[in-house]
């Protein structure tokens, strides 16, 4: 009994120094940049107004929204890994197994990549900011429907993970085919939306994609019971009376709610959806995802937001991909992890 009390007064003590790290991360990140903004007026900024019109104007406008969107970014991604893992009892698995980011990644294709297609004006108009975040959002919610079409006929859950990855080579075979066809320009602009990116989103924008991340993360947390039955195999879920078709369904359209939404407002982000379930499972050392699904949300949050300092290179006008950042710093870390503790928790 005092063992459990002591457990649970840890894993408090952990949280409690998580969420105040995610404060100061979220504050330093909003400092730093190509202009530096002391400490003390960011935080004036945040809850009153800064002595200084164009700090505010930064703070408010740009750095504040960006900081936000990384952490629905880091978090959504670190619980959609953990859901992928969990399901399919896979430590390989991340939140784009089901080929949500390459249904996303068609769908801005053929607007960036097809639009030569279409010529003069029209194509001009086609490619806007809404119109490469509505193309994806339709790439990855019709990869979703045929993948929950697929899971409704299929019991196998390795059966569906193949699936989605043949769904993820026909889309970027199709990618491949445009490419071919397309110039020079259409390619760098895909390229350059494939880096992903955490900026250039107005409060709007930010309300739209809150309203759906919420969504998923509620319908994630409302399956922290099944995916701990499911941890144990799928007989014992099924002795706890768990419907494993609901369950899955469930953590299926979660997990594409998020990982889909992140693609079209952010772009193919990598790493974070695979490697923050691990990192976290590392530190907490537990399976229960009561425990681990909030620990993952700030933990993807953290990692976020320094890779998202980091990429801003402070005092330097230069803005790195944040794709290319988040493995950089993050996969040495997690190779540092797993060789100390020489096994990996699952």
């Amino acid at each position: 009994m005092s063992a459990l009390i002591s457990m649970k007064s840890n894993y408090t003590y952990s949280f409690i120094i998580l969420i105040a790290l995610l404060l100061l991360c979220f504050v330093a990140n909003i400092s730093l940049g190509s202009i530096s903004i002391p400490f003390s007026e960011v935080v004036k900024g945040l809850f009153s107004s800064s002595d200084n019109a164009t700090w505010e104007i930064i703070i408010t406008k740009v750095r504040l929204p960006k900081a936000i969107n990384a952490v629905m970014v880091g978090s959504g991604l670190g619980i959609s890994g953990l859901l992928m893992q969990t399901l399919f009892r896979n430590p390989l698995a991340g939140p784009f197994v089901l080929g949500i980011s390459s249904g996303a990644s068609l769908g801005v294709a053929i607007v960036i990549l097809g639009s030569g297609l279409f010529g003069g004006l029209f194509a001009t108009l086609l490619i806007s900011k809404w119109s490469i975040v509505i193309a994806a959002s339709l790439g990855s919610f019709l990869v979703l429907l045929s993948v929950l079409a697929v899971s409704s006929k299929i019991r196998d859950t390795m059966a569906i993970l193949i699936i989605g990855l043949m769904f993820g080579s026909i889309t970027a075979a199709v990618v491949s085919v445009l490419s071919y066809f397309s110039s020079a320009e259409q390619l760098q602009q895909y390229i350059f939306w494939g880096f992903g990116s955490l900026g250039n989103l107005s409060w709007e924008e930010l309300l739209i994609f809150f309203g759906i991340y919420a969504l998923g993360i509620t319908l994630s947390i409302a399956s922290a019971k099944s995916l701990n039955a499911l941890l144990l195999g799928d007989n014992y879920a099924k002795s706890l009376g768990l419907s494993l078709k609901t369950s899955r369904f469930v953590i299926i359209f979660a997990t594409s709610l998020i990982a889909g939404t992140v693609t079209a407002f952010a772009g193919p982000i990598a790493f974070i959806g695979l490697a923050i379930p691990h990192l976290t499972r590392q530190i907490f050392k537990t399976s229960n995802h009561k425990i681990l699904l909030p620990a993952v949300f700030l933990f993807g949050a953290i990692v976020m937001l320094i890779c998202d300092s980091i990429a801003q290179v402070p005092a330097s006008d230069y803005t790195l991909p944040i794709n290319a950042i988040t493995a950089l710093v993050g996969a040495p870390v997690v190779i540092w992890l797993l060789v100390k503790q020489r096994k990996m928790m699952f």
